[in-house]
């Protein structure tokens, strides 16, 4: 199988990459290396011969020129995505998340089969509205309660392509998949999510030890159940055209407790500091995964615990702190 992963060399990106080079499939990662990375992990899978990574801007044009048609999968992973990026520039959330859908829309050719990545923010201000249920199924009404709010520019964009997907897919004839990301973390995601952020302030002892919005909920899903739950998606006849929540509704956890349980895989014990949790946020997250178990069978094998440890081993070995 030939697969091309849009935005691969980001976080999700490269664990999919490595997981699909391993089933023994070839693989091509096209990245403008502005969020992902250019570093070790992504030169291992340089040395394969079943990989070919691409620098390229998928906002311009020029670069769909460059890129041959005819894949049996095609994943759009190429997003700003984080809460501080989309809060800083909000503009270039909606620019590029916009116009690397779009691109592939134009591009894409008949019989291709696409994923596209999108997010629970989408319905997050129905949730806060108190009209969302949790957990949550793909059934519930989207809601954006303030356009004007800076990290709603990231939950617009993913609704547009969300719609531009499902209504564009089979007038053009291809298949087309859309992934609502739940709070998948692991290795290699950068420093500006919750898991990674606690370790690293773990790793370098920080005494009193902040924990922001403390008294939330989340069902955290580790990267390697959410590349499964995609693949397994990708493999499905009857989940094209079909929205589908990927995450892990096993292990709902508060962030005050989260917080506990990264101090004692570091082994320190800090006086733990609860703080205001960040504007906009929801009080609670968790998916509904019904449509994915009818689908393909799915059920997540990685604990919070496991997970954790294996997120923050990364962070120490890797010289983060």
């Amino acid at each position: 199988m030939r697969a091309l992963l849009l935005g691969g060399a980001g976080f999700i990106g490269l664990h999919l990459a490595r997981r699909l080079v391993s089933d023994g499939h070839q693989v091509t990662i096209v990245d403008d290396f502005s969020r992902g990375r250019d570093d070790a992990d992504l030169d291992l899978l340089r040395a394969d011969p079943a990989v070919q990574v691409v620098s390229g801007d998928l906002t311009s044009p020029a670069t769909w020129a460059t890129l041959p048609t005819g894949w049996d999968q095609i994943y759009l992973l190429a997003a700003v995505v984080g809460v501080r990026n989309v809060e800083q520039d909000p503009a270039r959330v909606i620019r590029v998340n916009t116009l690397s859908a779009l691109h592939l829309l134009d591009w894409v050719a008949p019989g291709e089969r696409v994923f596209f990545a999108s997010t629970s923010e989408v319905y997050a201000g129905g949730v806060t509205a108190g009209v969302v249920p949790v957990p949550t199924s793909e059934a519930v009404p989207t809601m954006i309660s303030d356009i004007a709010a800076p990290r709603f520019a990231y939950a617009a964009s993913k609704l547009l392509g969300e719609a531009a997907f499902l209504h564009t897919a089979r007038a053009r004839g291809f298949e087309t998949v859309v992934g609502r990301f739940h709070n998948v973390y692991g290795p290699r995601m950068g420093a500006d999510h919750v898991i990674p952020e606690m370790s690293l302030r773990a790793l370098r002892g920080a005494d009193p030890f902040p924990v922001p919005g403390a008294d939330q909920y989340r069902a955290f899903c580790h990267v390697d159940d959410a590349v499964e739950a995609m693949l397994r998606l990708m493999g499905a006849p009857a989940a094209a055209g079909q929205i589908v929540h990927i995450g892990n509704d096993r292990e709902e956890t508060n962030i005050g407790d989260l917080a506990k349980l990264v101090l004692r895989v570091a082994g320190v014990s800090p006086a733990i500091a609860p703080g205001t949790a960040p504007p906009g946020s929801v009080a609670r997250r968790c998916p509904d995964l019904s449509r994915l178990r009818e689908l393909t069978g799915y059920e997540p094998s990685v604990s919070l615990e496991e997970g954790v440890r294996s997120t923050f081993a990364w962070y120490r070995e890797h010289g983060w702190a």
